[in-house]
């Protein structure tokens, strides 16, 4: 099995963090969509026609889109579950991560970002602010489902004893809005969770930083006067 990923993807983290969880080595590809190269034509044609990062291959199967790999990764390997098979568990666990997965990260990701900025001339103070109220805005909603969740299942994870696909969604989100400089101090139940997770093998093994193509940030230029 290879994956093809990007460090900093949030997307890519999901997935790392789903493969960790199951115990998966896959050869790492790195793919600096920064540079573009989630757009190499042969990339697309060979790899993932989407033009995106995650894709996993496994022979002639080749597949991307992060939930649809997690869904795939548990019915391939299913132990342990990231996709509960009871019905209501289920339900509420694909709730989390579709607001997270699909109200959240498709409006702050970095194409978007860049289109903003780039096409449609935004000021960097601008982008920030458009990151920070999608951010403020969808993880309200995520706050209220935890809190409900943790009344019905308890804790430390999103649902109870152990991490689903909705823990591979949050904790990435959470980290890169705390990488964005967004505050986060206001979603206690989240910022729980996160505390607790980060401390787990399998996710300091998918963190960004422990990755292959990682790149530290740049440091601030220096002022004179």
């Amino acid at each position: 099995m290879d994956i093809y990923s990007f460090f900093n993807s949030s997307t890519s983290w999901r997935v790392r963090i789903a493969l960790a969880l199951k115990g998966l080595e896959p050869e790492f590809h790195g793919v600096n969509i920064r540079v573009g190269e989630h757009r190499d034509a042969a990339y697309v044609a060979k790899v993932n026609h989407s033009a995106s990062v995650p894709a996993i291959v496994e022979g002639r199967f080749q597949l991307g889109q992060s939930l649809a790999i997690i869904d795939w990764l548990d019915g391939k390997y299913p132990l342990p579950r990231l996709i509960p098979q009871e019905l209501e568990l289920r339900a509420r666990v694909l709730e989390l991560s579709d607001l997270i997965a699909c109200d959240i990260h498709p409006v702050n990701n970095l194409r978007v970002l860049k289109y903003l900025q780039d096409k449609l001339n935004i000021s960097p103070a601008q982008k920030d602010e458009w990151y920070a109220h999608w951010i403020a805005e969808g993880m309200a909603g995520v706050e209220r489902l935890l809190v409900r969740a943790g009344e019905a299942y308890g804790g430390p994870w999103c649902f109870g004893a152990q991490p689903t696909l909705a823990d591979c969604c949050l904790i990435p989100q959470f980290g890169n809005a705390l990488r964005m400089g967004c505050d986060m101090a206001t979603y206690p139940r989240a910022s729980a969770v996160v505390k607790h997770a980060v401390t787990h093998p399998a996710f300091i093994k998918a963190d960004p930083k422990n990755q292959p193509d990682y790149v530290p940030p740049a440091p601030p230029i220096a002022s004179h006067k």
